[in-house]
């Protein structure tokens, strides 16, 4: 019984509105939005969940109106936490692309690939094991998303995360808790 996750990367999102969790969409973001609702529309989702962070929620509302669904919310599937302190857009690249290196490496106050990867697959795996043979739509971050990916294969690394757009629709077919296959549904 092949279970279904489309993974959905937020839409643009602009960085000097609000904190992390409450940033919406730009209108870029919006009008792509629209796009995704549409495309996911007619794929038959039985579930629709997020991040708790406004973006990603916004990112699938549409689809889950369409569709009659509730949004379920979880909050380990927020985007990574990168350090306790503002950065700079090259010391948080450098920052990522360490952690892709050493999946233990955090800045300070921060948490790790690993630690990420581990919370957000501790809510993949239960849905996965629970609504198996179903189709669940996912509003999601690159870097989480990435890591979820790559639980499942390590060919889903930074060369990946760099290639992402936002937003952007991967679909993973699932036999139980093993990958079969992955699919881009975006088309940017």
């Amino acid at each position: 019984m092949k279970t279904i996750i489309y993974m959905v990367r937020h839409g643009e999102s602009p960085y000097n509105e609000g904190n992390k969790r409450t940033r919406g969409l730009t209108p870029k973001g919006k009008v792509d939005i629209k796009k995704v609702t549409r495309l996911l529309i007619e794929e038959g989702i039985d579930m629709v969940i997020s991040s708790p962070y406004r973006r990603a929620i916004l990112s699938v509302e549409g689809l889950a109106e369409h569709l009659k669904l509730d949004i379920q919310i979880f909050e380990d599937l927020k985007e990574r936490h990168f350090a306790s302190y503002m950065m700079d857009n090259s010391e948080l690249m450098s920052g990522i692309r360490e952690s892709f290196n050493d999946p233990d490496y955090t800045l300070p106050g921060g948490e790790s690939n690993a630690e990420c990867q581990n919370r957000a697959i501790s809510v993949l795996n239960p849905i996965l094991q629970e609504h198996r043979g179903q189709k669940i739509a996912i509003g999601t971050h690159g870097l989480v998303m990435t890591l979820m990916m790559n639980h499942f294969d390590p060919v889903f690394g930074l060369d990946f995360l760099n290639l992402l757009t936002k937003p952007d629709i991967y679909k993973m077919q699932f036999e139980g808790l093993e990958l079969e296959e992955v699919t881009r549904m975006w088309k940017p």
